[in-house]
């Protein structure tokens, strides 16, 4: 049988599927579902009567399947969603099974209302099987979609944390300070190599203060990192100077066998501050 009088059906029927999915939504979940800002629970239907004008093209004759990049809209835009994006992820992939569950009953709905025998058994598995895969085919999309936005806020986090671990605060014109609170790994050690050498350059910085008084303890290949980023900044123009090294960092220079003859150290960034005055 033609999916067309299945197709007719279901269109007239896509604000019901809302309605009805959300009477029977648990709003006492976390996240979207839970929302009672009458803004938030308008769009929260719209967003879903959306999906259900979409995936009712499905049946559409004159179609084949689910219009992948029309669908890659809705899709992109539930997962860009600031409600959704704090919404367990479980709990979407849930409402997705449920929705699933609304169609296969719908379906029967549709082969009860037809007085005919025109409908078999076969065209009744056809089309429940159409439903599965295609609701599979849209938590497989979002899935993917929802990763991808997950990377992004993350390697975003990641930026803002490593930034903010090496702030580089401007002085005066052309020259900064480079305060190093806390333990440095090597990971983060590398992440301030790359941000203080791209900073000073866009900047113009010439003079850059590094103060380590913060930092309790370095090993050996942080140690090494710190030289390293002065060399590099020296090849760009920089001149640099330390300040606050405590007795272990030094100790730990001297069995590196790294040597800051011709660096300028100062045992606190006050008498740095204080040296570079003398020299305006």
């Amino acid at each position: 049988m033609s999916n067309i009088g299945l197709y007719t059906f279901l269109k007239s029927k896509t604000m019901d599927l809302t309605e009805e999915w959300y009477k029977s939504l648990d709003k006492s979940q976390e996240g979207v579902y839970s929302s009672t800002n009458p803004d938030q629970i308008e769009k929260l239907k719209q967003q879903n009567h959306s999906f259900h004008v979409l995936f009712c093209e499905l049946f559409n004759p004159e179609k084949n399947g689910l219009q992948d990049e029309v669908f890659a809209e809705w899709i992109e835009s539930i997962a860009n969603d600031r409600a959704h994006i704090s919404t367990p992820f479980s709990n979407i992939i849930n409402e997705f099974f449920r929705t699933q569950h609304q169609y296969l009953d719908k379906i029967s709905t549709y082969v009860e209302s037809v007085d005919d025998d025109s409908i078999t058994i076969t065209d009744l598995t056809k089309w429940n099987k159409m439903i599965v895969q295609g609701v599979n085919e849209v938590i497989l999309a979002y899935s993917k979609q929802n990763k991808k936005q997950a990377d992004y806020t993350l390697n975003a986090q990641k930026q803002m944390i490593n930034e903010l671990s090496s702030p580089i605060i401007q002085l005066a014109p052309h020259t900064a300070l480079l305060p190093v609170v806390g333990e440095i790994d090597t990971h983060r050690a590398k992440m301030m190599f790359d941000h203080t050498l791209q900073h000073c350059s866009e900047q113009f910085i010439d003079t850059l203060f590094i103060d380590l008084s913060g930092v309790p303890i370095i090993d050996t290949m942080v140690a090494q990192q710190i030289f390293q980023l002065i060399k590099g900044l020296r090849l760009i123009g920089v001149q640099t100077s330390l300040s606050g090294l405590r007795p272990e960092i030094a100790q730990t220079a001297v069995q590196l066998g790294i040597s800051f003859s011709d660096i300028p150290i100062h045992a606190t960034l006050a008498r740095a501050l204080e040296q570079k005055q003398l020299t305006y």
